[in-house]
């Protein structure tokens, strides 16, 4: 299919073929017509020759092999067109031009025949006078001008007609394929809009076993097992995350014991104290999936408030590396802000996007709050040298690192920060973007308000 098409859509594909069919068959059907309105013209202006050659002939008085004139024609009747030829001599001939004269003169003395003057848009018809012996010729003139424009004005009007209808059937076929995928368009929405908030709702098939019928069961089944994937996928989660919880708990009291025990050694200290940060960012990543699964269960069962959700965030990200050179400000809102997500979850998404900026910002990096009807956003922004715009979503696939972090293993971690964020956000009925910015990074959460 080329591009073209395919920025056509179905709609339009489906509309341009209507038309294209439509305007094949019209102009065939034109076509035909005036050929058959020309043939038909023609077959009269011919009969018409005929019929005056044939009454002029019964006029004449023929004696012996010669021609005698009842009576004069008029000759200054333009309508007429009469040459009476006795041999080669015409002995009647009405006013008109050389072109005329000259084809009648070739057609006296010949058998019933036709010629056309296109200098005077007449057509001629020689009829021989005498039965048993040839006296001379009758030849007679038809105007060719009103069957001209009885073919012109047919072939204008059959095309006014052939365009009316076919924007008739145009307007027709747009409203009917409109009105035929309006369904299709409404279950392709709803079952968007499902299957990301609402995965327990169902299409009803109707009645009618047809297309839709189909469509609306094939997509019931989708969105079961999407239903049935993801349950699965929160309850392994959870499963996880409990049963991990008791042995890191004990990591954690081990390594608080064994500070407390030290040697004084001060490699000892500084490994305890890694194992210790570990520990708490794992018990904390493990908070976040429970919350965040607890939030696909039960989106609306709790709420934390932006400001604080966003602070302890950012102490998170002051354990960061160069986060002593760093200044992390959370910019407080006017007026107090309520998420409907936990506050677990909250830092979850917001943290891996300040230890991203805590890797790339120069300076600084600053928290901002607002709310916009039924959302939160929360903009993180820095001063460093901001996301290329061919990667503003491939950062957020997973196991993919940024341009700028490629051989930087002691700063870049191995591309899943992003990624988590992203899904935690939409787990909880939200989203992460980059937006343009006039200087450095500049990340937007959106999280629903409560």
């Amino acid at each position: 299919m080329s591009r073209a098409a395919r920025r056509l859509g179905l709609r339009g594909r489906l509309l341009l073929s209507v038309i294209g069919a439509i305007a094949v068959v019209l102009a065939a059907l034109v076509l035909a017509f005036n050929l058959v309105l020309s043939a038909r013209l023609n077959r009269q202006a011919d009969d018409a020759a005929r019929a005056r050659a044939a009454a002029e002939v019964a006029t004449l008085q023929v004696s012996g092999a010669r021609i005698v004139l009842p009576e004069a024609p008029d000759a200054g009747n333009p309508d007429l067109l009469l040459w009476v030829f006795a041999g080669d001599r015409a002995i009647e001939a009405p006013r008109t031009g050389t072109a005329n004269r000259r084809a009648a003169a070739r057609l006296a003395g010949g058998g019933p025949t036709f010629a056309d003057v296109a200098a005077s848009d007449t057509r001629l018809y020689a009829l021989p006078v005498g039965s048993a012996r040839r006296a001379g010729t009758v030849v007679v003139g038809v105007g060719l001008a009103a069957y001209e424009q009885s073919r012109t004005t047919a072939l204008v009007g059959s095309l006014i007609l052939a365009v009316a209808v076919l924007v008739a059937v145009g307007l027709a076929a747009s409203w009917l394929i409109d009105r035929a995928l309006r369904p299709v368009a409404r279950m392709t929405r709803q079952a968007s809009e499902w299957s990301e908030r609402d995965l327990d709702r169902r299409f009803a098939p109707g009645p009618a076993d047809d297309e839709l019928a189909l469509l609306a069961r094939t997509l019931n089944g989708l969105l079961e097992r999407l239903a049935g994937s993801l349950r699965h996928e929160q309850r392994l989660s959870a499963e996880i995350s409990h049963e991990l919880r008791t042995p890191l708990a004990k990591i954690v009291a081990e390594a608080q014991l064994a500070r407390r025990r030290g040697d004084g050694d001060p490699e000892h200290e500084l490994a305890l104290e890694r194992i210790l940060d570990g520990a708490h960012q794992l018990t904390r990543t493990l908070d976040a999936l429970m919350a965040a699964a607890r939030a696909q269960f039960d989106p609306h069962r709790a709420t934390s408030d932006a400001f604080a959700s966003a602070q302890a965030a950012a102490r998170a990200g002051a354990d960061a590396p160069r986060a002593g050179e760093l200044r992390i400000r959370v910019a407080p809102p006017a007026a107090p802000i309520r998420v409907a997500v936990e506050p677990e979850l909250v830092e979850r998404v917001l943290a891996p996007l300040l230890e991203n900026a805590a890797r790339h910002a120069a300076g600084a990096v600053t928290v901002s709050i607002t709310r916009e009807a039924s959302e939160v956003s929360f903009a993180i922004e820095d001063d460093g040298p901001g996301v290329p715009a061919e990667e503003r979503e491939a950062i957020f696939l997973p196991g993919h690192r940024a341009a700028a972090d490629q051989g930087v293993a002691t700063l870049a971690g191995a591309g899943l920060g992003l990624a988590l964020c992203r899904r935690l956000a939409r787990g909880a009925g939200g989203g992460v973007e980059v937006e343009d910015s006039s200087a450095g990074a500049r990340f937007v959460v959106r999280l629903p308000a409560a």
